[in-house]
């Protein structure tokens, strides 16, 4: 029979080095969320996401609903306090909660950079050679020395050029995989047979203070930057406030009374449709403007109350066969900066905030619900000629 695979992912309400850390926004998604999404596209059977959050417990209900994988589990204030070791909520969940796995898979937050190929692989890795437990690494070529003035991996009258240095194998505290036997009797993510797989060296960087928060995050934008090669636009994109209208919006007593449109996009969304480029758009707020807009302009991909864009994209374009590269993606504020790095192309309005400008790789020159959208068409039809006689 299949091996159950389940992922495990650990989380605290308070942290001291970065309050509010796990879900503070990384690149307009909170952290947790990244490892959450490639643990749900990785080979895992089913991700448990335990903490004593009950934001988090929220969000993921609401906006990752669109996985059957995913399930939070409340982890007791006892097990979540600053004295508290991540063996401690393990234990806690084996023995309280029902654990139907063969093998445990254990995830952090703090490491956003680990994708789903590293998960799957680690899972490979023990299974192929039988371990009782795998871990991620690092290979670095760094010369290490201990506080005796001692030289720990090098002979200093024998130097060795990088290329000639195998280096050392550090952890990098990313993925750990173990089997249900072996953990029950360890009560250690580690034990037994216990063997490797190495990650990027860039994956060393665990987010522990401001400044690995920073690293992290450039580190990410560079990832997905140099991912975009050159590929017709077969998908757009689009947010709602700050793209279709200028940001604004009118209440009367009942809430919600109106929102500016303008009828140049209108005409540009129909002219862009005859040229076989599909729509979509990704909203968090739930507005029922906006949807009459929506169904008037004949928009059935309209998702409404969305707060992780990332996540949902990545469902659809694996549901239906779409690759990120051949989407446009137009967006005005950090909400959307994570769907804008990783589309083949990002757009945004000339009112735009400064990050996302920064960051885009098409500033119009019109502004959010003055014509912007129309020449977002434009450039997509224009750019897409170039792909026509391929």
């Amino acid at each position: 029979m299949p091996k159950m695979k389940l992922g495990f992912i650990p989380l605290r309400k308070n942290s001291k080095g970065i309050p509010n850390k796990n879900k503070k926004k990384l690149l307009g998604r909170p952290l947790f969320s990244w490892v959450l999404t490639e643990a749900l596209f990785s080979s895992l059977d089913k991700v448990i996401v335990f903490t004593d959050d009950e934001e988090i417990i929220d969000y993921v209900a609401r906006h990752f609903k669109w996985s059957p994988k995913v399930h939070c589990l409340k982890r007791s204030n006892e097990n979540a306090s600053d004295t508290s070791s991540t063996e401690d909520a393990i234990m806690e969940f084996c023995d309280t909660f029902d654990h139907d796995f063969d093998v445990f898979c254990l995830l952090q937050a703090t490491s956003p950079l680990t994708k789903r190929q590293d998960i799957d692989l680690a899972l490979a890795k023990r299974e192929e050679h039988n371990h009782d437990a795998v871990l991620s690494v690092v290979k670095t070529h760094r010369f290490i020395w201990d506080k005796k003035g001692q030289a720990i991996n090098y002979n200093i009258f024998k130097r060795p050029r990088r290329q000639d240095f195998d280096g050392l194998l550090m952890e990098n505290g990313a993925v750990y995989c173990t089997t249900k036997t072996a953990l029950l009797k360890s009560k250690n993510r580690l034990s037994g047979s216990i063997g490797t797989f190495e990650m990027p060296e860039e994956t060393l960087i665990e987010i522990d203070s401001e400044t690995d928060w920073q690293i992290v995050e450039q580190l990410m934008v560079s990832n997905f930057k140099t991912r975009k090669p050159p590929q017709r636009i077969d998908y757009l994109v689009l947010d709602v406030d700050g793209v279709f209208t200028n940001g604004m919006v009118e209440f009367n007593k009942e809430g919600e009374f109106s929102k500016s449109f303008d009828i140049r996009d209108g005409m540009g969304l129909e002219i862009i449709r005859e040229h076989n480029v599909g729509l979509m758009v990704m909203t968090s707020e739930d507005s029922d403007v906006v949807k009459q807009r929506m169904k008037k302009l004949k928009i059935t991909d309209a998702f409404f109350g969305v707060k992780d864009k990332y996540g949902l994209l990545e469902h659809l374009c694996s549901q239906r066969g779409i690759s990120a590269k051949q989407i446009a993606y137009m967006g005005d504020d950090v909400n959307d900066w994570s769907n804008m790095l990783r589309a083949g192309w990002s757009i945004c309005p000339a009112n735009a905030t400064k990050t996302i400008k920064f960051h885009s790789d098409i500033i119009l020159q019109h502004k959010s619900g003055e014509g912007a959208i129309r020449e977002a068409c434009e450039f997509i039809i224009n750019y897409n000629k170039r792909f026509n006689d391929l």
